[in-house]
């Protein structure tokens, strides 16, 4: 279940799972996924309502302001209510399959939830690394201007001893220029790496730790794509709309069925003594009528409408289903580019490794060789330069390897809240639950106020760096 093994993090050092949490709370694109499930439970209730007894009340107060000359016995004032009852006994199968395609939604929605939730987590881990790695580049970048400041100063000193010429001096400088560019260009990228995170985490990212190893990753892509069509929530929301318009499909061909109804009503009218004209004394000033009974309604002819929507809901779940085909491609798609980069990740990773050494080792012959006369400053330069590259090069290739094994395990749908190993986790069974079968009128809720955080009162982030890389 635990997709992550945990190492202990540094102190006063945020974490990826802690990341991952703060997101899971309060990340607004999680929270809106969150309501639109909430919304789509009532839609249960929305399609058993019909099904269900109604009773409704009507009263009514009327004057007469001109009465004809051959009616003066009707009343000039007259007070009524009405109660009306009914009962549906048969709607052709449109309420449950109503109700069952509104089910059938409700299930698609937390799929998408969790396709919501699993889209933000791989955010997350893309801004997270983002930083880490952005970070690393800076100080690298830092170190190297660093040691070309001192290059420079020994560089000059030699120049005004006569042992270097005046061109040596001059490819330093330039050097050490374009290293500074090159600095301020990464405290940039570094400074939009960290507003990113900021955006989707909510908070700063402050000494961010290293991730932790991930597991649970597919021995081959075949069991990759296995599971994928098994576990990706995309795919399951498809087919379930799908299954929806099914049931659609037989509400319309119920608009030809007959329907039936039991129904009740009870009237009182009270005249105030104006009914009658000038025979008031022999007519009652009251009225009351009730009657119950069956009511049988038979379609006939109705311009084609029923068919019509039938046609239109199967020709909705055809859409539903070549779709549900489109996501499969896409997934299936999607495994097998996770797995390749993954998979080729490691071998770009040692091999970058490979050239870090050998770039080290390069810079330390050359420097050697200088002091002998056997390699010139510019050669000194050219391997700071290929050293820097290379290191440059290993820490993105590490990133894009985390990076590409989470999008592997968000593709076969292995980075759920559960799988991540986070606590506290929001169940939307228990709004369905709360709502399922809710029959009061008057139940609705107040107003809500938004969850997720605002990052307005988070300061702008700049491109700064903590401690020097060693």
């Amino acid at each position: 279940m635990l997709a992550f093994y945990m190492s202990a993090p540094p102190a006063h050092a945020d974490d990826l799972l802690q990341a991952l949490a703060k997101a899971y709370a309060s990340n607004p694109d999680i929270q809106e996924a969150r309501a639109r499930t909430r919304a789509q439970d009532e839609g249960v209730q929305i399609a058993r309502a019909p099904g269900l007894p109604s009773l409704q009340a009507v009263g009514r107060f009327s004057r007469s302001l001109l009465v004809g000359t051959n009616n003066t016995t009707l009343p000039t004032r007259t007070l009524s209510g009405e109660v009306d009852a009914s009962v549906p006994v048969y709607e052709g199968g449109a309420i449950r399959n109503a109700t069952l395609a509104a089910k059938q939604r409700v299930y698609a929605s937390r799929k998408d939830l969790t396709s919501t939730e699993s889209a933000v987590f791989a955010n997350v881990v893309q801004v997270y690394l983002g930083v880490i790695h952005d970070e690393t580049v800076v100080q690298l970048n830092r170190k190297n201007v660093e040691a070309l400041e001192i290059n420079l100063k020994a560089t000059t000193a030699r120049f005004q001893r006569g042992d270097l010429t005046r061109t040596d001096v001059a490819q330093s400088r330039e050097r050490l220029s374009l290293a500074k560019a090159v600095l301020q260009t990464a405290q940039v990228q570094l400074a939009a790496s960290r507003e990113k995170y900021v955006a989707i985490v909510g908070s700063e990212p402050v000494a961010l730790s290293q991730p932790p190893g991930l597991t649970g990753l597919p021995a081959s892509v075949a069991d990759a794509i296995n599971i994928a069509i098994d576990n990706n929530p995309d795919l399951a929301s498809a087919k379930l709309t799908a299954t929806a318009y099914a049931y659609d499909a037989k509400v319309a061909k119920a608009g030809r069925a007959p329907k039936v109804q039991l129904f009740g009503n009870f009237q009182y009218d009270n005249y105030f003594d104006t009914y009658g004209g000038y025979l008031v004394p022999y007519y009652s000033q009251y009225d009351k009528i009730a009657a119950v009974g069956v009511q049988v309604t038979v379609p006939i002819f109705q311009g084609g409408l029923p068919a019509a929507q039938q046609r239109q809901a199967d020709a909705e779940r055809g859409a539903a289903l070549e779709h549900a085909t489109s996501v499969e491609r896409q997934v299936i798609q999607g495994v097998r580019s996770a797995f390749l980069q993954w998979r080729a990740s490691n071998g770009i990773i040692a091999a970058n490794q490979s050239a870090v050494e050998a770039a080290g080792q390069s810079l330390a012959g050359v420097r050697t060789e200088n002091k002998i006369g056997d390699r010139t400053i510019i050669d000194i330069l050219n391997a700071e330069q290929e050293l820097l590259s290379a290191q440059v090069q290993l820490v993105s290739a590490q990133r894009d390897a985390y990076i590409a094994a989470f999008n592997l395990l968000t593709a076969m749908g292995r980075s759920t809240a559960g799988d991540l190993g986070l606590t506290d986790l929001y169940d939307p069974q228990v709004h369905y639950h709360a709502v399922s079968g809710s029959i009061w009128d008057w139940g609705a809720t107040n107003t809500r106020h938004p969850v997720a955080t605002s990052t307005r009162q988070i300061p702008a982030q700049t491109g700064e760096i903590g401690p020097k890389l060693p």
